[in-house]
């Protein structure tokens, strides 16, 4: 098994420290199994907590404040799929600091001190509210940055960083389809319990999980059906595209008339950490047992229909 556990650190609020060299080294971790044995590929790529030196000395904010847009501990919730069969990758960079789950170039031309090349998408709804590539707020919607950055910066986040996630998510996604003639991107994220006030469900309380596939059009419907109705089993409240349908990697990756399926899953933080301390709570090894028994129960139905179709495609 090929692992690289991100850093750990015992005080959860401060975010463990690195200097640029050694996160641009090794910005992912892949966690692979002993023998693959699942068509399904999990991915955090919001649960980085690694912060480079000159990235919390660049910023206008604390440390806390910098990790509220974190999925924490998600890469942790879901690590029992590898012992599973199915192989397990998350970014070590934070999401404050470039997010994985956008295209390559969506930039706010407001960040920066230089122009913008022509192939910067400028006017996505993300970049308008404050979240492109690389953000401009963090969760509760305060600025990131002191002082403009460089286009040149940007540049190398996307190449040193995105581009090596995304490369391994495609070499994984891949290798599934080619052993088992379909493949299923399990996109894991996290929600507060509460809808933010920039959002549509403001001061909400949210169900327990959100299931994304794009209204039916990144996996087949059976999926998320099945997907559902284990969560259901196992006592969760559970809701599909409301309020989130899935971001980037579920819409790019998710092409069911090609085998490759994507669904995203959003678990309420109140389940398993203190929202507040960002902290492991009482109900995390609860959640995580249970994310292994959904994944092993969702791998045990039969989805010959599945990967036949993709044969038959294919001819």
């Amino acid at each position: 098994m090929a692992t690289n556990p991100q850093q750990r650190n015992d005080d959860q609020t401060v975010p463990p420290v690195a200097d640029d060299a050694e996160l641009f080294e090794q910005p992912i971790s892949v966690e692979k199994p002993v023998e693959t044995r699942l068509p399904f590929v999990f991915s955090s790529p919001h649960s980085g907590r690694v912060y480079t030196e000159a990235f919390v000395t660049a910023s206008n904010l604390d440390p806390m404040t910098l990790r509220r847009s974190e999925d924490s501990f998600i890469e942790e919730v879901f690590g029992g799929v590898v012992a599973l069969g199915a192989p397990l990758l998350h970014a070590r960079f934070p999401r404050a600091y470039l997010d994985a789950n956008r295209e390559p170039y969506e930039l706010d031309p407001a960040m920066f001190a230089d122009p913008l090349p022509p192939h910067v998408n400028t006017r996505s709804l993300r970049v308008a509210g404050g979240l492109g590539t690389i953000a401009r707020i963090v969760a509760d919607s305060t600025e990131i940055y002191r002082a403009p950055l460089s286009y040149a910066e940007a540049e190398r986040r996307i190449r040193s960083l995105y581009m090596p996630f995304h490369e391994a998510l495609r070499d994984l996604l891949e290798d599934a389809r080619q052993r088992f003639g379909w493949a299923l991107l399990v996109d894991c994220h996290s929600m507060p319990s509460i809808g933010a006030p920039h959002e549509d469900d403001r001061g909400g309380n949210r169900p327990d999980i959100v299931l994304g596939d794009r209204y039916g059009t990144s996996c087949a419907s059976e999926i998320t059906q099945e997907a559902e109705r284990l969560l259901r089993r196992l006592g969760y409240r559970v809701a599909r595209n409301n309020p989130y349908a899935g971001g980037f990697n579920t819409e790019h990756y998710g092409r069911p008339q090609v085998g490759l399926h994507a669904l995203q899953i959003e678990i309420n933080r109140a389940l398993y950490m203190d929202e507040a301390r960002l902290e492991r709570g009482a109900g995390f090894a609860r959640l995580k047992a249970d994310m292994t028994a959904f994944a092993a129960a969702l791998a045990d139905l039969d989805w010959s229909a599945l990967a036949g179709e993709m044969r038959r495609a294919a001819l």
